[in-house]
């Protein structure tokens, strides 16, 4: 598929491309506005932390404040981290059919442009960060190495999903560290559970490029599993739901909770059976819903505190 003159290939009909103003439409593409689906999975496990942290405090709600810097955060952040994932892989993504037309390999933006442009975005989330107490600020920079060596890791390994875990579940520890001040059992195995969860979506969206990557010599999970990848995708999923059980009985979740974790699971089992990793469109849809899939969990948290204090 070719892309009209200053789209990304597999983003065009967004809001960036119709509305935004010439001049800005490159650097939104860099930080994935067009696209902003990989934003609301690096926020939902921030959102999940926050709800678990409401439970266990026995909370009326999550505290808004920080529901909301956590939604600042996670765009800006996503955004920083998208333009140092483009800077680094540059030179992959002009070989590859659905990446060349992004806005470094197509010359639209220089990389010192983009390097600029990443500093802004980060000094944003700096701004957010320091809103909360010194524990989490200490643990949200502890983040910043994880995000760093991403990139390089398809290069070395097939199983750069568990790093991408490791940095797009760091949330899940931010919400608990914000509420409390420290990391407790449920915070930790939550960001378990997530990074699981993440493994899993991150290897369906993998399958869109497996062709691509194999010739460039890029490695996924999704080439490591091939066919096995549905079998796969039960284990992880599995392991995510069994997790985040785990730490919501251990904050103390109440019906509504398990209620929602039980349709988080249900979503996650449909997933698996709508997949089809032969099909591109089908891959990207299913991984699409895993935003719908992380709202769910995070409704039963909020309404398992609305309920439990009425």
């Amino acid at each position: 598929m070719n892309a009209t003159p200053g789209r990304v290939a597999d983003s065009t009909g967004n809001w960036v491309d119709g509305l935004a103003p010439g001049w800005t439409r490159p650097y939104l593409r860099l930080a994935r506005f067009d696209r902003p689906i990989g934003a609301w999975l690096l926020l939902l496990p921030c959102w999940w932390s926050a709800g678990l942290a409401a439970i266990a405090a026995g909370a009326a709600l999550p505290n808004l404040a920080h529901v909301a810097l956590f939604f600042v955060g996670a765009f800006v952040m996503r955004g920083a981290g998208c333009t140092w994932n483009d800077i680094v892989d540059r030179d992959l993504d002009a070989r590859v059919e659905r990446t060349r037309s992004r806005p470094i390999p197509s010359g639209q933006v220089s990389v010192t442009q983009a390097a600029a442009f990443m500093v802004a975005q980060a000094l944003v989330g700096l701004a957010v960060l320091l809103q909360f107490n010194r524990f989490a600020i200490l643990t949200g920079i502890a983040s910043l190495a994880i995000v760093a060596v991403y990139p390089f890791m398809k290069r070395i390994t097939y199983w750069p999903q568990i790093v991408l875990g490791l940095a797009f579940s760091w949330g899940a520890l931010m919400g608990w560290a914000a509420w409390f001040g420290r990391l407790d059992p449920p915070a930790y195995l939550l960001y378990a559970g997530s990074i699981a969860w993440v493994i899993g979506y991150d290897t369906i969206y993998a399958h869109q490029d497996r062709e691509d990557d194999a010739l460039v010599g890029v490695k996924s999970t999704a080439l490591l599993f091939g066919e096995r990848t549905k079998p796969m995708l039960v284990l992880f999923y599995v392991l995510a739901v069994a997790l985040i059980a785990w730490a919501g009985y251990l904050a103390g979740g109440g019906v509504v909770f398990w209620l929602g974790l039980i349709a988080f699971a249900a979503h996650l089992g449909w997933q698996i059976r709508r997949l089809d990793t032969a099909d591109p469109d089908n891959c990207l849809m299913v991984f699409k819903s895993d935003r719908d899939a992380g709202l769910i969990l995070f409704a039963g948290m909020v309404l398992d505190t609305v309920v439990r204090n009425w």
